[in-house]
């Protein structure tokens, strides 16, 4: 922090507390303006406030700064992390006392812990724009603003093969039901879990043969718990129409209720994501099949659409993504069988 002040002796006196080194910076002039100057030499043209906030105090201001420009689910995101990893360890500091070799140590912590990289620099990511926020807001330092948030590296989700997929397809058509028919859907559409869960019979048009994606489903914490909300999906392009396959539209139909019911529950009353990820590991270990996560359904949805030669433009849109480069990277994976297809098709030319 830093503070000037006129000496008894006529002369102004600037001290500036380093938070990197832990030392006092003196500073002198005739004026206070130059000790402004000098201090703005040493800060790199900068002079920060004295003002002090403890990083829980920045974390507070910080959340009502932003909590009227993001989704409600967001907030609650923020919240969770902040209060499970950054208030317990970084909470009673004063912002100018945290380091960039703190938060290094912090990444290094979370990492062992087994927490993903995608998670840990969502963490980070959260701790730098508070401080940024700071920084503009009330001329702290912003002591951390050269730690790289960590690389995110793509967790491999297991997806069902062939085999598997036709087992899976098989009990569903011999253990008709709301679960199976909701499964089914997802199989031939990619969409989410907390989209499926949130969508409605006047969602889906048996006469355009169309579902329309314009919700979706999630449990968020809250002060006092948890709620379920419904709400718009993670991004406007995930607003969308898909065209159905002919063969679930036949068993929409054996089902078709009111436009208010829910696709999985039949009633106006939403099954919720984790009830469904319940139902969907018993429908596995009922029909002898691997354990999955519900989102593999996804996966596997878009992994058939490249087989059948789908364009990534077309496939990018029925999955909701603002941009192919998403489809991509998360999605389109080739198998080993796959390239060595191509590559037979490869011959001299000559």
């Amino acid at each position: 922090m830093k503070n000037i002040y006129r000496r008894s002796d006529g002369r102004f006196e600037g001290r500036f507390r380093d938070s990197r080194t832990v030392k006092i910076k003196y500073f002198y002039g005739k004026t206070k303006s130059d000790v402004e100057e000098k201090m703005k030499d040493f800060l790199g043209g900068r002079v920060f406030s004295h003002r002090r906030m403890t990083v829980k105090t920045l974390f507070n201001e910080w959340v009502d700064s932003v909590k009227v420009k993001v989704k409600e689910s967001t907030l609650s995101n923020y919240i969770g992390k902040a209060q499970a990893y950054i208030l317990p360890l970084f909470g009673k500091l004063y912002t100018d006392e945290l380091t960039e070799d703190m938060v290094r140590k912090f990444i290094a912590a979370c990492s062992s812990d087994g927490l993903s990289s995608g998670y840990i620099a969502d963490i980070v990511l959260l701790l730098k724009s508070m401080l940024k926020y700071g920084e503009r807001i009330h001329n702290i330092r912003n002591n951390i603003s050269g730690v790289v948030i960590p690389k995110r590296r793509k967790a491999e989700i297991a997806v069902p093969n062939k085999a598997q997929q036709k087992r899976l397809e098989s009990w569903l058509m011999h253990n008709p039901g709301l679960t199976s028919l909701g499964i089914t859907l997802c199989m031939y559409t990619g969409i989410r879990l907390g989209e499926l869960c949130s969508v409605k019979w006047g969602d889906i048009d048996l006469k355009a043969k169309t579902l329309s994606i314009s919700k979706t489903i999630q449990r968020i914490r809250t002060n006092h718990g948890t709620k379920l909300i419904i709400t718009e999906p993670k991004s406007t392009s995930s607003i969308r129409v898909i065209p159905l396959p002919d063969h679930v539209l036949d068993l929409l139909k054996q089902y078709k209720s009111s436009d208010e019911s829910y696709l999985l529950s039949g009633t106006e009353k939403p099954v919720e994501p984790r009830t469904m990820q319940y139902r969907f590991k018993a429908v596995l270990k009922k029909a002898k099949l691997p354990s999955v996560h519900f989102h593999a359904l996804r996966h596997l949805f878009a992994t058939n659409c490249v087989e059948l030669g789908f364009d990534v433009k077309s496939l990018s849109e029925i999955l909701g993504h603002s941009g192919v480069e998403i489809t991509l990277n998360r999605y389109v994976h080739s198998s080993l069988e796959r390239k060595k297809k191509f590559m037979k098709k490869l011959c001299f030319t000559v």
